[in-house]
């Protein structure tokens, strides 16, 4: 089985093209088996390049724990390049099928590769029901969660996928290792969720440590990255053009009054490679 391995900002995935040729695979135990760090190539998750009825290509994800995501941003910009490179699109803008719905993307080339990938990420989710998460309120923005016996303030948004975010003012003091899991599984988030803790720098950048929701610890989170953002711009800490500096890198977030979200990074090919049978 050929594969490609790709990242986005150190967020790194195992890319499989049945773009052609389809199969009938458990994707979902493969990506358990394939993302492992010492005994399969290793990586976040598992992308599936797959043809579709509704857009130019259709988007699969599994997270490493063999959980199937609705979006991610940063495999989403891997995705494309991907598409792109392999001439089963061959112009600068995209449409691509995802759980979250289909998002258009555009593409900066340089000499026939991709360098740079802007996604427009669709407006957020503020509706408690469709995060979800169990408010009891109109909206989850400076609620207040008990984890491990201390009390925070999160607001909780979906970015296509659930987020919860903590603003925190020093991010080396906070115990990330222990909050991150106990509130990706807290019972008020019926369906798990990503947690981003958030420290803003200025008004025009913020600095991000995320937990992604069947994962665990990643340098990159791109649907974070517009989640953190726009409990930002919402909570009137930040303008609506942000840089976020993640462990892996940045990315330019931009979200102007009246508009969806954009995300724009790059995407990396690492190499390419084959699996054998045992």
């Amino acid at each position: 089985m050929d594969f490609v391995k790709m990242h986005g900002l150190g967020n790194d995935f195992i890319c499989l093209d049945h773009f052609l040729f389809p199969t009938g695979m458990d994707y979902a135990e493969t990506a358990v088996q394939l993302c492992h760090r010492q005994f399969g190539v290793g990586g976040d998750g598992l992308i599936v390049i797959l043809s579709s009825d509704v857009a130019d290509a259709r988007m699969r994800i599994f997270n490493s724990d063999g959980s199937e995501p609705e979006m991610c941003g940063n495999g989403i910009r891997c995705f494309a390049k991907y598409v792109y490179e392999a001439g089963y699109v061959q112009r600068d803008s995209l449409k691509i099928e995802t759980l979250a719905g289909v998002l258009n993307v555009k593409l900066e080339i340089c000499r026939g590769a991709v360098h740079h990938v802007t996604v427009n990420m669709g407006e957020p989710c503020l509706d408690p029901i469709k995060i979800p998460v169990l408010a009891g309120t109109d909206t989850a923005l400076n609620q207040k969660l008990e984890v491990a016996g201390q009390e925070y303030i999160f607001s909780a948004l979906s970015m296509g996928n659930p987020h919860c975010i903590i603003f925190t003012e020093d991010l080396e003091l906070l115990p990330f290792e222990t909050l991150g899991p106990a509130i990706e599984k807290h019972p008020l988030f019926p369906r798990k969720t990503n947690v981003e803790f958030v420290k803003v720098d200025n008004s025009g950048e913020i600095t991000v440590k995320v937990w992604e929701r069947g994962v665990g610890p990643t340098l990159a989170c791109g649907t974070g990255a517009c989640a953190s953002v726009v409990a930002a711009v919402l909570a009137g800490r930040t303008g609506r053009t942000v840089i976020v500096h993640l462990p892996g890198g940045d990315l330019k977030i931009e979200w102007q009054e009246g508009q969806q979200v954009h995300m724009t990074g790059p995407a990396v090919c690492v190499f390419r490679g084959s699996t054998l049978e045992s």
